[in-house]
């Protein structure tokens, strides 16, 4: 079990664009963006805390929407986390930044900030806005300057999955502290998301390798292994092998979902995972989050039931991701389309 619990706060859905694989504004781009009230905002951090002090856990916010810097009362959480020595991340975008803002976060406690980086020029700015691709790069040294750790984070597709390597190479070159990259989970009746399997793998070796080169001349970036086919690929390479200790039954890696992880939107709702359609499993302010850990987010725990890795060594390690399963299958625990292991199930 982890030390910490991860709530990613959806505080807003105000936002400066509309991203073509946005799932907030899936099916309907003119939908009226929701903001959550200041005293809903404090009745969450007070809930998140309950729970976290009856599990033995720290809260862990990572606050995003749309973009959070546009919720009127943003500051106002700030400086409340800030008095509770909260530290956060941002998930967020970049054109609200400025120095003295990014100063201003980190005294607040913020300690990580993501920007989005989906290709390259061409190809981000088609996924988000013209000059959405200038003025993210434009961002990474203010947040460096500040002292806040700097994340570039890419949704892979098959309409940019050959630019993630020069994205990686962007991410060196312009100095960010962190490259990883996730899935795009298939949204609007779309029946995959474009990724065969075993060119996702060449993708993992021609990053890993990319990485280590850059590692090798100096480069402090790190290559987060974010998703968790990444643990198949480390242990086919021989970079990952099953401890010689490890206990049957227990889970030690792979997918959040179920073990340390809850998505809160601005009505309250709380999610499995906001990458998991139908995953909700209560209301924050009409359910004890104790009780939804306990109850109904039991569903999401069921290990054995996973089709494909219940088959797999690497059951208590990997899992893929059940996102892009449910989407794909229809079942969470449905066979990841992009895992290329041949197994009996």
């Amino acid at each position: 079990m982890a030390s910490f619990f991860a709530f990613q706060w959806h505080i807003t859905e105000i936002c400066d664009q509309r991203c073509k694989h946005c799932y907030i504004y899936a099916g309907n781009p003119d939908r009226t963006p929701a903001s959550m009230a200041w005293q809903d905002m404090e009745r969450v951090v007070d809930a998140c805390r309950a729970m976290c002090r009856e599990f033995g856990r720290l809260p862990e916010f990572y606050l995003t929407g749309g973009d959070p810097l546009l919720h009127p009362d943003f500051w106002r959480l700030g400086n409340l986390l800030h008095d509770m020595e909260i530290p956060f991340t941002i998930l967020g975008n970049p054109y609200h930044l400025t120095q003295d803002v990014c100063r201003r976060l980190k005294a607040d406690g913020c300690k990580r900030y993501q920007l989005s980086l989906d290709g390259t020029r061409a190809t981000h700015d088609w996924f988000r806005r013209s000059g959405s691709f200038d003025d993210t790069l434009a961002a990474i040294p203010l947040l460096r300057r500040a002292g806040i750790e700097t994340v570039l984070m890419s949704t892979v597709s098959g309409r940019n999955m050959e630019e993630i390597p020069d994205v990686l190479d962007i991410a060196v070159e312009h100095e960010a502290d962190v490259f990883a990259f996730a899935r795009y989970v298939p949204a609007r009746g779309e029946t995959d998301n474009g990724i065969a399997p075993l060119d996702y793998r060449r993708l993992l070796d021609v990053c890993s390798k990319r990485m280590k080169k850059h590692r090798q001349r100096g480069s402090s970036t790190w290559l987060d292994r974010k998703d968790h086919l990444w643990t198949l690929y480390a242990y086919e390479e021989g970079e990952f092998s099953i401890p010689e200790d490890a206990l049957p039954g227990i889970i030690y890696d792979g997918c959040n979902c179920g073990n340390c992880h809850l998505t809160i939107l601005p009505d309250g709702d709380v999610l499995a995972c906001r990458r998991v359609g139908a995953s909700r499993v209560g209301n924050v302010f009409r359910d004890s989050l104790s009780d939804i850990w306990r109850g109904p987010m039991e569903r999401f725990r069921e290990y054995g039931a996973f089709k494909k890795c219940g088959a797999c060594p690497l059951l208590s390690w990997c899992r893929g991701c059940p996102a892009v399963a449910r989407a794909v299958t229809g079942d969470f625990y449905g066979r990841d389309p992009q895992c290329w292991r041949k197994t009996d199930a």
